[in-house]
Formats: C-alpha cells, sequence, structure tokens
C-alpha cells in the first residue's frame, strides 16, 4: 500500500503510518513523502529517521520534490499542503493560491497513481481543496476524494467524555455538518454514552441543553485556534491521528451501530446542494462510505446546517473566479 504525504502534519503523521495506526498491524506500507524544493534537504532527513526507527511494515521510503514521483502508484493520497493564510491577505489570495496548488496535484495524482485511488483533503479550506482536486483529476471516482472532518469529529467526541467525566470510546455517534471551517456544526442529537444502564442519549446525560447548544458547539469550532494560541503551532498530532482514523475507517470499515464524519461529495441528502463537499455522517464497508439517512433534523439543527451551507457555496464560487 503506497501513501502519499507532505507538510509539517506530514512529520506526525508518517510513524503512526508506519506503525499500523492507519492500515492495520499486518498491512506493509510504501511511503511517498512530497515536499517543496527548499524543504528536500529537510525531507531527506525524515526518510533517515524513518529508516532509523526500523518499522517492520515500512516496506519504502520514497522523498521527493517532484509530485510525479510521489504520486506514481499511490493508492491512499493525503493531502496535508497547502498555502496558510498570513497577515495582511484577501481571503480570494489565499484560495487563490491553494486552487493553484490543487490543480496541480489533481493533474499528478490523474495522471499517476493507481486505479481507484483514495484521497483525503487535510489542508485548509479543506472541503474546497477537495473539491477543486476533484474537478481536475475526473477520472478518480467523486466518491474516492473526500476531506477532513474526523478532527472535528473526535473534538466533539473529546469534550462530551470530559464534559460527563467518561471514557471518550464510551461516546459515539456525534456528527460534523458542513465546512472545516468556524461555521461548521457539531451535532449531538444523535450522540449516545454508553453507562451501566445502557447506551443512553448524550443530551439526557448532559442534562444541560444551554451548554449543549452554545458553549460546547463554540468550544469544538474554534478549537483549532484555542490550540494555535496555547501552542503558537497548529494541530499537527491531533490532525495526524484523525487522519488515521478517517483512512482506516474507510478503508477497513466503521464499528456496526457507529458513524463518523467525513467530508464527502453532496449527493443532496439532507437537502444540502449537490456538487459540494460537506461532512455528513457515514458508515464505511468494503472501502465504501455511505451517508447516513433518516436522521430527524431539528428547527435549530436545520438553521445550522444551512449556514455552513452557505459558505461552502461562497466558497465554491470565490474557487471557481480564481480559475478564470
Amino acid at each position: 500500500m503506497d501513501s502519499l504525504l507532505r507538510g509539517q502534519i506530514g512529520y506526525a503523521l508518517v510513524p503512526m503510518i508506519a506503525r499500523g495506526a492507519m492500515l492495520g498491524p499486518d498491512q506493509p506500507v510504501i511511503l511517498h513523502m512530497l515536499d517543496i524544493e527548499p524543504a528536500a534537504e529537510s525531507l531527506k532527513g525524515v526518510k533517515m529517521e524513518l529508516i532509523d526507527a526500523a518499522f517492520p511494515l515500512l516496506k519504502g521510503v520514497v522523498a521527493t520534490s517532484d509530485p510525479v514521483e510521489a504520486c506514481k502508484g499511490v493508492n491512499i493520497a493525503v493531502m496535508v499542503g497547502g498555502f496558510p493564510r498570513k497577515e495582511g491577505m484577501e481571503r480570494k489570495d489565499v484560495m487563490s493560491k491553494n486552487v493553484a496548488i490543487y490543480k496541480a496535484q489533481a493533474s499528478a495524482l490523474e495522471q499517476h497513481s493507481a486505479p481507484n485511488c483514495k484521497v483525503l483533503v487535510v489542508a485548509n479550506p479543506a472541503n474546497t481543496n477537495a473539491l477543486i482536486l476533484k474537478e481536475f483529476a475526473p477520472s478518480i471516482p467523486e466518491k474516492n476524494v473526500t476531506c477532513l472532518t474526523r478532527l472535528d469529529h473526535n473534538r466533539a467526541l473529546g469534550q462530551i467524555s470530559e464534559k460527563l467525566f467518561v471514557h471518550v470510546g464510551d461516546v459515539k455517534n456525534v456528527i460534523i455538518w458542513g465546512n472545516h471551517s468556524s461555521t461548521q456544526y457539531p451535532d449531538v442529537n444523535h450522540a449516545t454514552v454508553s453507562t451501566c444502564d445502557g447506551d443512553k442519549p448524550v443530551r439526557e446525560v448532559v442534562a444541560d441543553d444551554k451548554w449543549l447548544n452554545k458553549e460546547f458547539i463554540t468550544t469544538v469550532q474554534q478549537r483549532g485556534a484555542a490550540i494555535i494560541k496555547a501552542r503558537k503551532l497548529s494541530s499537527a498530532l491531533s490532525a495526524a491521528s484523525s487522519a488515521c482514523d478517517h483512512i482506516r475507517d474507510w478503508v477497513l470499515g466503521t464499528p456496526k451501530g457507529t458513524w463518523v464524519s467525513m467530508g464527502v461529495y453532496s449527493d443532496g441528502s439532507y437537502g444540502i446542494q449537490s456538487g459540494l463537499i460537506y461532512s455528513f455522517p457515514v458508515t464505511c464497508e468494503k472501502g465504501e462510505w455511505s451517508i447516513v439517512q433518516g436522521l430527524k433534523i431539528d428547527e435549530f439543527s436545520r438553521g445550522k446546517m444551512d449556514a455552513t451551507a452557505k459558505e461552502l457555496i461562497e466558497e465554491k464560487e470565490l474557487a471557481y473566479s480564481c480559475l478564470s
């Protein structure tokens, strides 16, 4: 199994993959690492470290600044490289930079990746970067292009477990709807927590609607900014771990009775405009994801889901204006 990765999160991610956290303890891997030319020497150092760690599952390492070489034969592409917004930059300037990056990456994947390559976009704006990549890699099936909202999903699980003083593994079926941005909607209306009396609705056990409808939502929405304030660096360890979770569940399947959040190509489910990369609750089986259907959506949730969809529509229009 060949994987392609790039950038700061990549440094946290590669040892996790090499240890089997992404694809399981029995799946050998060949890592293809891509970075920009000025970082080539540093990337060589990462390759040396991977060799020195003597991971039993690691069957090979490619370290390169050539997208063609990096994409050659990859089965899974984790796209963690992007252009960050800098002080004084307009939103369109950032979008224009990322559109150019993902258009080029799409071309390399389209021509050189393995058939049925699975793509996970992590770099922000993740949903719209994934959409651009999909547009310029038409031979990659739309169901194979996704973006990371599992980090937000895991953050939501973590906040509920902290509130209830329970193990995070006892909480399941939160949902992240929409964009991987501060408009995302962390939804607990269908989430449950395991108790000595069986699974109970999170809303019932927390018994604090004010917290769930306000502080919980804003904490998850703004967690990335809080980590930057604390660390002076963006999330790397948690993002890498969540990327492993995303791919592992996609490839190996979700546990029975459990769903996860993934940014996927909308088919119009839950009234969300088709043609957006939008985060939905999904289950995975045999390498395929399916949107969970039939969940009841209340008025509060509807407003939040539509607001984040509106932002994605605006981002899509901005991205397309950068192309013209």
